[in-house]
């Protein structure tokens, strides 16, 4: 069993910054096993695939909207994801959720993602 905490959120004027995090626990739980994902929610919308992490980490896949703003990064020593986001948006606001993929899955479809974390919400103001 894989377990996920965000945390980092808040709210934010629009061209701020902030960074989530994603701390991943469980019983022999190692970054190796799994792609690693974040996904968003905003309000009245599906969720959306936001980026992702190969396990092998020479990797990195970005939604297309979040390209050259957003940066995924993994901590293997602290088992946290992170999630930097710059030149934040009105439009980005929505929950955001960290989420593992058993490998070899490499996916940007939230419904193969296996593991979940409960979401932080990010709000940015315009």
């Amino acid at each position: 069993q894989v377990q996920l905490v965000e945390s980092g959120g808040g709210l934010v004027q629009a061209g701020g910054s902030l960074r989530l995090s994603c701390a991943a626990s469980g019983r022999s739980f190692s970054f190796s096993n799994y792609n690693m994902g974040w996904f968003r929610q905003g309000p009245g919308k599906e969720r959306e695939f936001v980026a992702a992490i190969r396990w092998t980490r020479d990797a990195l896949n970005y939604a297309g909207s979040v390209k050259g703003r957003f940066a995924i990064s993994i901590d293997n020593a602290k088992n946290m994801v992170y999630l930097q986001m710059n030149s934040l948006k009105p439009e980005d606001t929505a929950v955001y959720y960290c989420a593992a993929a058993l490998r070899p899955m490499w996916t940007t479809e939230y419904g193969k993602y296996s593991y979940w974390g409960q979401g932080t919400q990010v709000t940015v103001s315009s």
